[in-house]
């Protein structure tokens, strides 16, 4: 396997993307918005970016990068709490097109011109990916996915329906937004009455591309996960350096000094971890081991550092004027996307046989 360590052209993404986060998604300003997507930052990202298209072929106006500058995306965009769709729409649903071959949807997405989500419940496990809510007689669906991640602004959903994976115009389909946790990514329930599809992919090809697209989601959103948890720590640590107590800087207390330094051991050890996971994805090796060891750890480390971010910000960390909320919000919701930690732990342990105690 390659180095865990960021390449140079990895750091340069980070650089840029910071760079245009910094101006245009402050999440001291995101508390006073209230829209599941923000439109404006996604068509920078997207289309101006080029960041829909990372993991799209060059042949089809994508970058033709992979899993590990993916991940780094991922990060800054955990960082900023942005409410853009890129996990569901870029790497869950781009991963399952790749894996059914569509060069039209693909090259529509990488454009971000057509943004695709996928039809299946936000808490789906790995394991459990394929299991079809709805029904198909021909090209018509009927039937009902709760809570799926990105796909109020999807102009296309991709829909395990029978024994395939369909295509379906969103215009068709009945959206109903769920009052979510995290307000900067929205889940919505999908309903199905006879809407028109386009068969992508069939049988085995079917559960192949939707176990990809979700193992792919559960690996990377690790590096999200740890993009929260660095904006908590570097958040909490200049505010501690800052604030005065009893003459001093909280900071300087051990009460407060060794909390932060266990959280910054954790972070760490997460972006390791999650780094590990997106190397695996990039290379097809051992992947559902990374990304159940990815999310048994990382979507912990996660809540821990946005609790001890809000803990000690004191009275201005339990306001909602304050951002950190947001990243709570996030820290939580995540921690049960793509499956939560104990069934990761339960499947980490089938795949390394270990036996149950």
């Amino acid at each position: 396997m390659t180095g865990l360590l960021y390449s140079e052209v990895e750091s340069d993404l980070r650089g840029e993307l910071r760079a245009m986060l910094r101006q245009h998604c402050d999440p001291a300003a995101r508390v006073d918005r209230d829209e599941p997507v923000d439109v404006d930052l996604w068509r920078r990202l997207a289309g101006d970016m080029g960041l829909a298209g990372l993991l799209v072929p060059e042949e089809l106006g994508g970058a033709g990068a992979g899993p590990r500058e993916a991940a780094v995306v991922l990060e800054e965009l955990g960082r900023a709490v942005a409410p853009v769709p890129y996990l569901g729409c870029a790497v869950v649903a781009g991963t399952a097109l790749l894996s059914c071959g569509e060069p039209d949807l693909l090259a529509g997405l990488a454009a971000g011109e057509r943004p695709v989500a996928l039809a299946v419940p936000f808490a789906t496990a790995p394991a459990d990916a394929w299991s079809p809510r709805v029904s198909a007689a021909g090209d018509r669906l009927t039937g009902s996915v709760p809570a799926v991640a990105d796909a109020i602004t999807a102009e296309v959903l991709l829909v395990p329906a029978g024994r395939g994976l369909f295509a379906v115009d969103s215009a068709g389909v009945r959206r109903e937004q769920r009052t979510s946790l995290d307000e900067t990514r929205r889940l919505c329930d999908l309903s199905f009455d006879g809407a028109p599809g386009r068969l992508v992919a069939e049988g085995a090809d079917a559960e192949a591309a939707v176990r990809a697209a979700v193992l792919a989601g559960a690996a990377l959103l690790a590096s999200e996960q740890v993009g929260v948890a660095e904006w908590c720590l570097d958040t909490t640590v200049e505010y501690a350096r800052g604030r005065y107590q009893f003459g001093r800087p909280i900071g300087s207390f051990q009460a407060v000094k060794h909390r932060l330094a266990d959280v910054w051991v954790a972070v760490t050890q997460a972006r390791a971890v999650a780094r590990y996971a997106a190397s695996a994805l990039a290379e097809q090796s051992d992947v559902e081991v990374a990304a159940a060891l990815a999310q048994a750890h990382c979507s912990g480390v996660a809540v821990e550092a946005a609790e001890a971010c809000v803990q000690l910000h004191g009275g201005i960390g339990m306001t909602w004027e304050h951002p950190a909320h947001l990243y709570l919000k996030r820290a939580r919701s995540a921690a049960v996307a793509y499956g939560p930690a104990d069934v990761h732990r339960a499947r980490l342990a089938e795949l390394v046989d270990l036996p149950p105690a």
